[in-house]
Order: C-alpha cells, then structure tokens, then sequence
C-alpha cells in the first residue's frame, strides 16, 4: 500500500505550477511506493498564494519559507522560488532532514552549490535537480540509442536554445515576473536560464565537458527596475555562445539568446557520432531524429540506397515512459517531462538508488556555466575541475 509523502511546495509562479501539476498527476500513471500529498505552499504575498493553494489544492498555505522547514508534517520541500534563495533554504532544509527537490540552476554559483552538495550528503537525505528535459521521451530515447551503442564514437555535439521574449527595450527587469533579468536574483542570464538546461543534456548523453571558451552579449544595456522604478544597469548576459572539449575527445559548439526573433523555446540538438547520429528539437518534442550509418552489433554498413535520416514518432509503449500514459499515437507534452521526472524520485525512494540528476550531479552543471561566464571576461578557455 503506498505511503503518504507530504510536500511543502515553496515558490507559486511557472515552476510551482509545474511542480504542482506533477504531484497532483503521478500517483494516476505510475504505481509507486509514496503518494504525494499537496500538504503546504508558501510565498511572501498572503494573497497571492492563498489564491494558489485553493487552486492546486493544498491543505495549507504560509508566508514564511522557514514554516515550511519547521513543520513536522512536511517530508519533502520543493524549491521553485527564484535562484538567489536556493542556497539558504537547502541548508535549513537539509539540517531539517527534509528530502529537497530543487529547480534548475543548482545554486547562484559553484561556491553555493559546493556548499549545498555538502549540506544534503551529510543529512543523507533525498535530493534532485529538475531538469525536466532529460524525461522528455525522445531524448531518454536518444540516451537509450547512445547506451545501445548506435551512435559509436563520438565527434561532435550542437546544441541550441533560442528565445526572443526580451528584445524590447522597455521590457522592465526585476520583479515577480521578470527576476530573470535581474542579476542580482537570477546570478547570470541565458547562461543560467537555458545553457544549464543544454549542459546537463548534453553530459547525460556526451559525458563530462572539460574546457570551455565563450563569448556573451547584453544587447539593452540599462532597463527600468520593476520594483525601484529606476533605470538601473542590466548585468546578466542576454546571449550566449561557447565552444566545448568533452572528455570522451568529442567537440562541441553551444549558442543561446533572448533575441532570436520567432524562436519561443527553440530547444536543439544534434550529436554525430561514427555509427550514427541523433538529432531533437523541442518545438517538434515528440520525434527523435536518427541516422543508422552501421549496425552497432555487427558493424556491417547500412546499405547505401538504405540509409537516411529516420523520424521515429516516439508514442509507442517500448519509447521511454510511453507505457505510463496514452496509446501510440497520441502525444505527452511539456507538464508530462515534470510528472516523469517525479515517477524517476519516487521509484529512487522506493529502490535507494539516488535519482539523477541529484545535487552533485547539478553541480557540474553549475561549474561548467560559471567556467562559461569566466572565460566569456577573460577571453581565454577555461578548465572545469
């Protein structure tokens, strides 16, 4: 008989809508040991998330994120706050023994993160990243491929993440609704925001990245602050762009922007290895793009008039994660990689095999967007330890 897991959700704009959905939905598709309960939400606005609590359901509400810690009733805190709060609510968290789940990127910096690694293995206590990406099932699909050994050696991996919501100039910084260009909230901006998210693709399918060297833009120089009302300086990095070594000796190239005009969430990549190659796009999620040069059983090479790029619609119930939901043919979409990501921790909970991405595993990611943005002032390639 499955066994209550009682959440304190903190944080209530787009990731604790996310996160909510996901709790509410994955004890209806996946049969696991813990069921979520929608215990207590938390915010600074009163209103605002007494608002949010009727309207996902949970039991309870506070203003205060240290209620949350100190609530003998909560078993899980989950961080969808912005990233300058991460690092101090994962301490109390971790000294509480909650189990913490996080939002992406791990920490404001590696400093932080090292810190936070160290809080949550010393509590021994559950712990993941939600970098949701890595459940989209094409892409546990293209992991699978690489695992299966259809992609052989590899030589190069391009990724992309492209967005245009912050090329106006008179788009404020700041604020509820727009921490995300503020660097005093965020830490950094494309960098932190959308590599991250490429990053750790990238390493879960193309192992390690070594050394970087980029460049990066801000395009609007100063913005209005939405809180102060001033014209203040913009300090994060509105694009992006850096080349990459991985360990396996494979080259990569990684570019993102806020001001593709057109692109929404244009999300891609491509990894070319010597037996084949894989490519995905996030605004087309549910097909894997695969090219078979060679059997990766017997070598043989595919016949010439044979070979081709294949789009395979990945709805089936053998594609990753597709038994759980609807039959084949009929699509899973954004909220479901969310959904999958908390089947994937609560089938950890229920095994004891940590789920990844865990905090340590984040870190690296974090190391290799500081090592960007280090490399972007110095102009030299960096190292990543």
């Amino acid at each position: 008989m499955s066994k209550p897991l009682n959440i304190g959700m903190i944080g209530y704009g787009f990731m604790g809508r996310t996160h909510s959905n996901a709790y509410r939905q994955v004890s209806k598709f996946f049969k696991r040991g813990r069921t979520p309960v929608l215990k207590a939400c938390c915010a600074r606005n009163a209103e605002k998330i007494k608002a949010f609590a009727e309207n996902w359901g949970y039991e309870s509400y506070e203003t205060d994120w240290r209620r949350i810690i100190e609530r003998k009733d909560i078993d899980l805190v989950d961080i969808g706050s912005p990233n300058n709060t991460h690092h101090e609510i994962v301490l109390a968290a971790a000294a509480a023994g909650k189990m913490i789940l996080c939002e992406k990127p791990l920490a404001m910096n590696v400093a932080e993160g090292e810190a936070m690694v160290a809080a949550v293995e010393k509590a021994g206590v559950p712990n993941m990243v939600w970098f949701n990406y890595r459940r989209v099932p094409a892409i546990a699909l293209a992991r699978q491929l690489v695992d299966e050994g259809r992609i052989g050696r590899a030589f190069h991996y391009r990724a992309t993440y492209l967005q245009d919501w912050t090329i106006a100039a008179d788009v404020p910084q700041g604020g509820a609704a727009l921490w995300r260009l503020d660097a005093a909230v965020a830490g950094s901006g494309v960098t932190g925001d959308l590599l991250a998210h490429s990053i750790d693709t990238a390493e879960w399918l193309n192992g390690p990245i070594t050394r970087v060297t980029a460049a990066t833009e801000t395009f609007v120089k100063e913005r209005v602050h939405a809180e102060t009302g001033k014209v203040q300086p913009v300090g994060i990095d509105d694009a992006c762009m850096f080349l990459a070594r991985f360990k396996n000796g494979s080259m990569g190239t990684f570019e993102s922007t806020r001001y593709a005009r057109g692109r929404k969430n244009y999300n891609t990549f491509e990894l070319n290895g010597e037996a084949g190659s894989v490519y995905f796009d996030l605004e087309d999620p549910q097909y894997l793009q695969y090219f078979k040069y060679n059997d990766p059983k017997t070598g043989a090479k595919i016949e010439p008039h044979l070979t081709g790029w294949q789009k395979i619609h990945v709805t089936n119930g053998e594609h990753p994660y597709m038994k759980n939901w609807w039959v084949p043919g009929c699509t899973v979409g954004y909220e479901h990689t969310f959904t999958n990501a908390l089947a994937d921790f609560l089938e950890g909970l229920d095994t004891g095999k940590p789920t990844q991405p865990d905090f340590r595993c984040a870190l690296h990611t974090q190391k290799v967007c500081d090592a960007v943005l280090a490399s972007a002032k110095s102009g030299k390639w960096v190292e990543i330890g």
